[in-house]
Formats: C-alpha cells, sequence, structure tokens
C-alpha cells in the first residue's frame, strides 16, 4: 500500500493513465498551434465560418428603414 491507501499496482495504474493524458493533451496542443500558424487552415476556417453563418436557421431580422 502506498501513503494515500492506494495498492502499488493501483498507483502504477493511474501514474500510466495520468502520464498518458498528459503526452495526449501536448499532442492535441501541438496541433493546434500547428493548425493556428498555418495561413492556408486559417482561410479555411474563416471561409467555412463565413458559409455557416449565411446558412443558418436564425438570422436576426434587418433594422427597419425610419421614415
Amino acid at each position: 500500500m502506498t501513503g494515500d491507501g492506494l495498492s502499488r499496482s493501483e498507483a502504477a495504474r493511474m501514474a500510466i493513465m495520468e502520464s498518458e493524458r498528459t503526452h495526449r493533451r501536448a499532442r492535441l496542443r501541438a496541433e493546434s498551434e500547428a493548425f493556428r500558424n498555418d495561413p492556408e487552415d486559417v482561410a479555411a476556417s474563416r471561409e467555412l465560418a463565413a458559409e455557416l453563418d449565411a446558412l443558418r436557421a436564425w438570422r436576426p431580422l434587418p433594422p427597419e428603414d425610419a421614415e
């Protein structure tokens, strides 16, 4: 048993799982940074956002002309 009441195998399993989570987060962070720094990907993302904005179901009414 460890000081916090876990068996050694449980403590090892938890350490392995935490290490995997840390590595996965680091990989995702690196991938996100690469996408953010890629001008082509940023342009494609903005284009897609504009297309989706044009297709959204709810649109505010245009302001009424004051006459």
